[in-house]
């Protein structure tokens, strides 16, 4: 993997081996001119903190280029950003802006000494890197009174190109584009999809990386013209949010139907037992695809068959029943990049 310079952003990884997506330098400024300002108006008055660090392009727009640009301040941990720290930041330099990742949030939630409103200096949280679910965000809103906005971005675009806005916020989506990007959901084709069918997410905008480093092969299958494709599967509602389904190769089709994990990985993190669940495609005694799901308890409770069946029947409540995971296994982590993206694909390999 190449080191992050003027120029280079390596992936992160969550799909497998990292790539370097080449950048021009004036997409750092567009980044900044057209999220950062134009969607979180962010100014010189703000402080931001951002737990992923400068090595993910996420990151790199929240703790350097973002305050550069607009003259804002930037709290800087090289630590691991564990709860404890993140709480003990957000009480002692009382940053305005707190930018986090869904895994995070969650884990705060469950600690003890999350501030409650009142007890910090935030008017808002941003969230990228997976879908936000929406049980986290609501439950984000009522201890600290301030909004988790969530967005999707990519390395290859370099930051955020669609986001929730700050007072409209609807968790469970990740909002509407941002001005300067246009995107579309398409089939296998490359047709656009009718609204509300689930198909791959394209971007076009200033920020597209020109190339991956060293990679004609994926430059060529991703840079379509001016139309990046993101691996991402996406539905569109009748109110013009977007939904994130997940990556191209984590949906499932259970019965001829097409299953989105991230719609059951959110059920079955709105149980009370829940802190992380990641759900992938297993094949059972028959050979025929079903939902699997790991799930990470939280302190305090444990695994066992009865809580299994609790679980399975929690979701056939919420869910329509044909998404329910046939099968449930507890585990102690789950496998993430280290930016935090949950690596399905780890799990998939094992079934």
């Amino acid at each position: 993997v190449l080191p992050v310079c003027p120029g280079t952003a390596p992936r992160s990884g969550s799909t497998g081996r990292p790539k370097a997506a080449v950048h021009i330098h004036a997409s750092l400024i567009a980044t900044a001119e057209l999220y950062a300002e134009g969607i979180l108006r962010m100014s010189d008055r703000d402080v931001i903190y951002s737990a992923a660090k400068l090595f993910f392009a996420y990151g790199l727009g929240n703790s350097l280029t973002f305050p550069l640009a607009l003259g804002a301040t930037s709290v800087l941990a090289p630590e691991r950003p564990l709860p404890a720290m993140v709480n003990a930041i957000l009480r002692q330099y009382r940053p305005t802006i707190f930018c986090g990742v869904p895994t995070l949030f969650s884990s705060l939630l469950c600690s003890r000494d999350l501030p409650a409103s009142g007890e910090h200096g935030l008017r808002l949280c941003t969230s990228a890197g997976e879908a936000l679910p929406e049980p986290v965000g609501l439950k984000w809103k009522v201890h600290t009174g301030v909004d988790i906005v969530d967005g999707i971005g990519t390395t290859e675009l370099l930051h955020i190109f669609i986001s929730n806005r700050p007072g409209a916020v609807r968790y469970g989506t990740a909002g509407k584009p941002v001005p300067g990007y246009k995107v579309k959901i398409v089939d296998e084709n490359q047709n656009q999809v009718r609204l509300g069918d689930v198909g791959e997410l394209q971007v076009s905008g200033p920020t597209s990386a020109v190339s991956y480093w060293n990679n004609e092969t994926q430059t060529r299958d991703t840079f379509l013209g001016e139309w990046t494709r993101t691996g991402d599967k996406f539905r569109q509602t009748t109110d013009g949010d977007f939904v994130h389904c997940g990556r191209d190769d984590d949906m499932m089709k259970v019965g001829g139907i097409w299953v989105s994990p991230i719609d059951v990985e959110s059920a079955l993190i709105n149980h009370d037992c829940v802190l992380e669940a990641a759900v992938v495609a297993a094949r059972d005694e028959n050979g025929l695809v079903k939902p699997k799901a790991f799930v990470v308890l939280k302190p305090g409770t444990a695994g066992n068959a009865d809580l299994e069946r609790q679980l399975k029947d929690f979701v056939k409540n919420n869910l329509a029943p044909y998404k329910y995971p046939r099968s449930i296994e507890f585990v102690e982590e789950l496998p993430k990049t280290s930016t935090g993206k949950l690596q399905r694909y780890r799990l998939r390999a094992d079934h």
